[in-house]
């Protein structure tokens, strides 16, 4: 038997052999453990673009993951949490190109404003592979180049330790301006170049991680200008506002000439009471007894052991009395009260 085929038949059959073909890597080639590296950046860094009215582009190596969470202008996209947008009131336009991830405002690009579009570690490629390194594009859209830097730390009060990943807002006056970024690892931060002028700074734990205040946030808050390139705020204690004032909660007689008072809620630790600050009073005929300290407890127990200590290394005195040390109250809510012995 013999078989006959015509020349469009052969064509039509070639055709659909291509068609049909995909290109891909070899098999048996090591896995891809590589994540996706950050290869341009549009407009460039710094630049002066009156009339910019486009996106801004981070561009990849590699198609990067999309991710589980569509982005829909609330802030809860994938790709939208790794976004930090300044200044802007709303979520930005964060959308998914496939080697690309464009950012736009939600209101449009204003003219005069230095933008600051902040990339955050963690995007991925299709195989998961996470990159550990962000980046930082800065231009403006007629206003001039910015030269100023804000330094600091911020520090979660209850618990008194440096606050990771803690969001820094600072308002640029008079028209309150948010730019924004996030603390290092040890609860620092050192963002810019920011605009020239006065600033009122807030360091705020972000608790829904949308890099934006909310209303029960703990913060903290700091006006400073920037008259020298660098502006160091200092320290940041955030604590979450409210307008009722601190009550006693239990007192704890320590020993014979101690006491610790707990309050129902944070106190300033670099407040410092005044013995007179304080009441006592000995029963039953409320006779007075005079504080001599009221100190957060941490100092005071520090204080009284190297006394502890000191005292220790000499012969008991029987005829000598205690004398007064120094007890305290912790970052959070406890006061060591000292009477006079």
């Amino acid at each position: 038997m013999s078989l006959k085929l015509s020349a469009f038949s052969v064509l039509s059959a070639l055709s659909l052999l291509s068609a049909c073909a995909k290109i891909e890597p070899p098999p048996g080639g090591p896995p891809d453990i590589t994540p996706p590296s950050l290869v341009a950046t549009r407009p460039e860094s710094l630049a002066q673009l009156p009339k910019f009215s486009g996106e801004v582009e981070f561009r990849f190596d590699e198609v990067v993951s999309e991710g589980s969470s569509p982005n829909t202008g609330l802030g809860t996209g994938d790709l939208e949490k790794l976004i930090i947008l300044s200044p802007a009131v709303r979520f930005p336009h964060v959308h998914w190109r496939r080697t690309r991830i464009t950012v736009k405002p939600a209101e449009g690009w204003k003219p005069n404003r230095v933008y600051r579009v902040e990339l955050l570690p963690g995007v991925t490629d299709l195989r998961r592979n996470r990159s550990k390194d962000g980046t930082v594009l800065t231009f403006t859209t007629g206003a001039p180049l910015p030269d100023r830097r804000l330094q600091g730390l911020v520090v979660d009060w209850s618990t008194n330790r440096p606050a990771p990943q803690a969001l820094v807002e600072a308002l640029l006056e008079p028209d309150s301006l948010p730019y924004r970024a996030l603390t290092d690892s040890a609860g620092r931060f050192s963002f810019g170049p920011l605009p020239r002028g006065e600033y009122l700074v807030r360091g705020i734990i972000d608790e829904n991680h949308d890099s934006r205040p909310g209303d029960r946030e703990a913060f903290d808050s700091l006006r400073v200008t920037t008259k020298d390139t660098t502006t160091r705020v200092g320290e940041l204690w955030t604590f979450v506002h409210d307008t009722s004032a601190a009550r006693i909660r239990t007192v704890t007689v320590a020993d014979s000439v101690s006491a610790t008072v707990e309050l129902n809620q944070s106190l300033d630790p670099r407040q410092r009471l005044a013995a007179a600050a304080v009441s006592l009073r000995l029963l039953p005929d409320s006779t007075p007894v005079r504080v001599m300290s009221i100190l957060p407890k941490p100092l005071d127990d520090s204080l009284n052991a190297k006394a502890a200590a000191a005292r220790d290394t000499t012969a008991k005195d029987t005829t000598a009395r205690a004398r007064p040390g120094l007890r305290e109250v912790t970052p959070r809510d406890t006061t060591r009260a000292r009477e006079d012995a």
